[in-house]
């Protein structure tokens, strides 16, 4: 857990002693209740957003830059017409050519 530590107003503190009394718990669970209560729950991540924040956190996801976002943006071929193109091509597949480019592993 992480600790946080507050300065109160005298009035505010004694509130929350008195409400600690009351209910019989530590001043420190009364806040972390109502904190909890007033914040709005974090939505889970679908399984799409939990692997890019992985990748993420691995810096192996990089961003695109605005220039390539604005590109992406008006990229009007569907995933199907990529395809179509590519098989008319010939050639290796697209993976096989990234490997290749990439070369050998050290």
């Amino acid at each position: 857990m992480t600790q946080l530590v507050l300065e109160l107003p005298i009035d505010l503190y004694e509130r929350l002693r008195d409400l600690a009394q009351k209910q019989g718990k530590p001043s420190q669970d009364i806040v972390r209740d109502l904190l909890a209560e007033r914040l709005p729950p974090i939505a889970p991540l679908d399984q799409r957003e939990q692997a890019r924040a992985i990748l993420r956190a691995a810096g192996l996801l990089a961003e695109l830059g605005p220039e390539m976002e604005e590109r992406a943006a008006q990229a009007t071929m569907t995933l199907e017409e990529v395809r179509a193109a590519l098989d008319a091509a010939g050639g290796p597949p697209l993976s096989e050519l990234i490997l290749e480019m990439r070369g050998p592993k050290e």
